[in-house]
């Protein structure tokens, strides 16, 4: 689905494009995307002189869920010694947390296509449980119990 857009950047940026096909939910559930995208990643890391790649020019991207997974493989290669450091990440609408879908984007945007506030819910309990029966709790914010919101609340709220 994104092949024609890896094509524009690449050319436009004089850059090597690498798409991952991860396998998608519900049929895989989390981690399986992030496994594929994590050791893709870490394998292109391995033989960048193979791509002719500048170590220090490697950077990951990835929109809505993809955008989730480039952070995910960011945090987690962070720490990595062994491997060249990436050099930036570009998250376009990422997916990155789940505690409030009813923040002020959430609200703001609710209605939105392509992804209403409804159907970001629904993907994202695709991707994490592979069902949807929670969805109305979730929409609610009752998902949560009181202690995490406590704990959370600092980072994740409407101000």
């Amino acid at each position: 689905s994104h092949e024609r857009v890896c094509q524009y950047i690449a050319k436009e940026s004089n850059s090597l494009v690498v798409s991952v096909g991860y396998r998608l939910a519900p049929e895989h559930k989390y981690p399986a995307a992030y496994e594929d995208c994590l050791s893709a990643t870490q394998h292109f890391l391995q033989h960048l002189q193979h791509y002719a790649v500048d170590p220090a020019r490697v950077t990951v991207c990835g929109d809505s869920a993809g955008g989730n997974l480039a952070a995910a493989v960011s945090q987690t290669l962070a720490g990595r010694s062994d491997l060249p450091r990436l050099r930036a990440q570009i998250l376009i609408y990422p997916g990155l947390q789940a505690l409030d879908f009813n923040l002020p984007s959430y609200q703001q945007n609710r209605g939105v296509p392509l992804l209403f506030q409804e159907r970001a819910v629904f993907y994202s309990l695709q991707y994490v449980q592979g069902d949807t029966s929670n969805l109305e709790e979730i929409l609610e914010g009752s998902h949560i119990p009181p202690d995490m919101w406590l704990k959370y609340r600092k980072w994740v709220n409407p101000d």
